[in-house]
């Protein structure tokens, strides 16, 4: 089974690939049950480069293999409870409350992408992880978590999380919530499937997480934590009201820490909370799949603390959370690149076809499959 690849190379191999369903159509683009190499980043498919990202080249030797622990065999998650080493420690960031959500009628969170977010008081923020789980890098930043009594939100992809169920049960034992990012986190994102193959891939995500994390008590019909972050953020209006329709909340985030792009822990770290000092509050969306993050978390947290600010963590309930509304003249930020990247897909699809009327079938099918297929 293939996992997800940290390889930035695959960035900008998937932002060509992101498309609606009739330019899949016109480049030969197919549904794919299994992730490609280059595929990871809930964010990576459309994000450009930041104009303030900071460039750090300082090598970094190269860390030694870790290792590997026994195996352990797979059963269902217990519910969390605080564990004694953080009670009443003033040392250690911790957990400073909780917001219970549901989405009786349906919910969108999260202003790079929908007009409201979480209500947070000032220097509040809620930290989300997408793409895992993977071994070392998510195995670090729930050490990093651990360490500092942390609890966060995890989006997993079903494939990641029928791999290495051993984690989504650790995270699920060690106070985290674990919501959903599809089964395979399609390249063409779920814009680029028709909704019947996009509903088949959530569903089949979701179950995977539920099998993964409970056994065969879960289903994914009523799973365990109805929340759900769309690959790439780009979500489609009958996507919404099918969620909606089944109380899954749909989560954005405030703030992004750009770690699908190439660079040093110091440099996200310094990049992050640049952005978050200016924001204030808000949820954050990182990356465990990511190496940097893993490396960056522990000196992130203990900053956090440093600049007194507070953790706030989400679990899942029957009412809906109280909100906060974007200021006036809100624009949805990723909607924007969605268009940009999809502006540059179709001028590909015309060269595309463009060729393959010009070149043997066999040579024109070449030119097709590597716009589908992600570099490394």
């Amino acid at each position: 089974m293939k996992k997800v690849s940290p390889s930035i190379a695959g960035a900008a191999a998937l932002a060509l690939t992101l498309s609606v369903p009739s330019l899949a159509g016109a480049q030969g683009l197919t549904y794919q049950e299994e992730q490609g190499n280059g595929a990871g980043s809930s964010a990576q498919e459309q994000m450009p480069r930041a104009p303030q990202h900071p460039t750090d080249k300082t090598r970094r030797a190269k860390p030694k293999p870790a290792a590997a622990a026994p195996p352990r065999a797979a059963a269902p998650a217990e519910a969390a409870t605080a564990p004694a080493q953080c009670t009443g420690r003033d040392d250690v960031l911790g957990t400073s409350r909780t917001i219970s959500i549901g989405a009786p009628n349906g919910l969108e969170v999260g202003l790079k992408t929908y007009p409201r977010t979480l209500k947070l008081e000032d220097h509040e923020v809620v930290l989300t992880f997408d793409d895992g789980p993977l071994p070392e890098p998510t195995g670090k930043v729930l050490d990093a978590l651990k360490a500092q009594c942390v609890k966060a939100t995890f989006f997993l992809i079903g494939q990641n999380a029928a791999a290495h169920p051993q984690l989504v049960q650790r995270e699920i034992r060690e106070g985290h919530t674990v919501g959903h990012h599809t089964w395979s986190h399609p390249q063409v994102t779920m814009r680029g499937l028709s909704d019947e193959a996009a509903r088949a891939d959530i569903m089949k995500g979701i179950a995977a997480d539920e099998r993964a994390a409970y056994g065969e008590a879960g289903t994914p019909d009523k799973p365990h934590v109805p929340f759900f972050r769309f690959p790439g953020f780009a979500d489609t209006k009958p996507l919404l009201a099918w969620l909606a329709s089944k109380n899954i909340a749909v989560f954005g985030t405030d703030l992004w820490a750009s770690d699908w792009l190439e660079m040093t822990p110091e440099a996200e770290l310094k990049l992050i909370m640049s952005r978050l000092d200016e924001a204030k509050r808000g949820i954050i969306l990182f990356h465990d799949s990511r190496p940097s993050t893993a490396a960056m978390l522990p000196d992130f947290l203990r900053e956090l603390k440093t600049r007194n600010y507070r953790i706030v963590h989400i679990e899942p309930a029957e009412n809906a959370p109280d909100l906060e509304d974007a200021k006036p003249g809100w624009k949805s930020e990723t909607e924007a690149i969605v268009e940009r990247v999809l502006s540059k897909l179709s001028s590909q699809a015309k060269a595309a076809r463009a060729r393959q009327k010009s070149q043997p079938q066999r040579a024109g099918a070449k030119d097709t499959e590597r716009l589908s297929e992600p570099s490394d």
